[in-house]
């Protein structure tokens, strides 16, 4: 699959991506809701003989608005990327979204994005996209311009799930701020899975004889502080059962920046430097502060037991979530 990380002025798109069925949203966490969208986008592209592609904005707009309080991304632009080829897209177009692209006209991006650049013979959104200055286009205006361009356009409603509830990004980060994995996980349709290089630590688990691979994610992930049963997945794509804890510390340090700490079960290789994803099954028990280190080391002897054991009975979710996590 290829991704295009630039504008049109710089990016030329090639001949055999033109005229495809474009899916254009953030579709932050590509989770179910987003996969109506994207299947509907899918579908439309293999009855018609075109490629299939995804429209998408780096960064988040909301970060770019409100740089103090950056959005606590569920996918980032390689993961995200990831997560559309292995849903069988053609192509990802990672449009640089910054104050001057927001104040376009919707005018202006419909004809020199979706027309002239990426030559659309369909746009397929949801229900509720909006774009260009102001936010001045919506479904209507969409559903005009396509009339007078000359390429389809197919909105597609809200996704619900069994409980008829919306499946929406901020429903899924607040899963993940309360720690509840396994629930963000049915609404993703796969594991939440974050990826960073593996750094030095204090290299105090060595010591304890649970040396962990160490990440620093990004500061506004607002993942609950815990202990998780992980499954680790190394640059060479190799997999590894494994128990995490992200937090602060609070039992060896004092005020510690948020570190995912993971513990990779039956492994003794070095991965300084590797960048390696995380992905996680399970909530096993809240942060705490121990009155030492034995009791700290007693109780992470019952984490890797009862980690290894949720991890010997899962199954993948779906397509998505057994490229990814099995």
């Amino acid at each position: 699959m290829t991704v295009f990380h630039r504008n049109e002025k710089k990016c030329p798109l090639p001949e055999n991506l033109r005229g495809g069925v474009v899916a254009v949203g953030n579709f932050d966490g590509v989770h179910r809701g987003h996969m109506s969208v994207l299947g509907k986008a899918q579908a439309l592209a293999e009855a018609h003989g075109r490629p299939a592609l995804v429209l998408t904005f780096e960064p988040h707009p909301r970060t770019v608005f409100n740089p103090s309080a950056p959005v606590f991304r569920l996918t980032p632009a390689p993961i995200k990327a990831r997560l559309l080829e292995a849903a069988g897209f053609h192509a990802v177009v990672e449009y640089p979204f910054d104050r001057e692209f927001a104040g376009r006209s919707a005018e202006d991006f419909v004809h020199a994005v979706l027309v002239d650049w990426l030559g659309a013979a369909e746009v397929v959104t949801g229900f509720d996209f909006h774009f260009g200055k102001g936010r001045e286009g919506g479904p209507a205006f969409l559903m005009e311009a396509g009339k007078r361009h000359g390429f389809g356009v197919t909105l597609v409603d809200a996704f619900r799930d069994e409980a008829t509830e919306v499946v929406s990004s901020s429903r899924i980060r607040t899963c993940l701020e309360r720690g509840d994995v396994a629930e963000a996980a049915g609404l993703l349709g796969y594991r939440y899975t974050v990826e960073a290089e593996v750094i030095g630590g204090q290299k105090l688990g060595r010591t304890l004889g649970f040396p962990t691979a160490n990440m620093a994610l990004p500061p506004e992930t607002a993942l609950k502080p815990g202990i998780y049963a992980v499954r680790l997945r190394r640059a060479d794509g190799t997999l590894r059962d494994a128990v995490a804890s992200f937090g602060h510390r609070p039992t060896v340090t004092e005020n510690g920046e948020a570190l995912l700490e993971t513990f990779v079960f039956d492994f003794s290789d070095s991965l300084y430097g590797e960048v390696c994803s995380v992905s996680f099954f399970g909530h096993l028990r809240d942060e705490l502060k121990f009155d030492g280190l034995e009791p700290l080391v007693a109780q992470m002897n019952r984490d890797c037991e009862e980690a290894r054991a949720l991890l010997s009975g899962v199954r993948p979710l779906g397509e998505i979530d057994r490229l990814i996590c099995f």
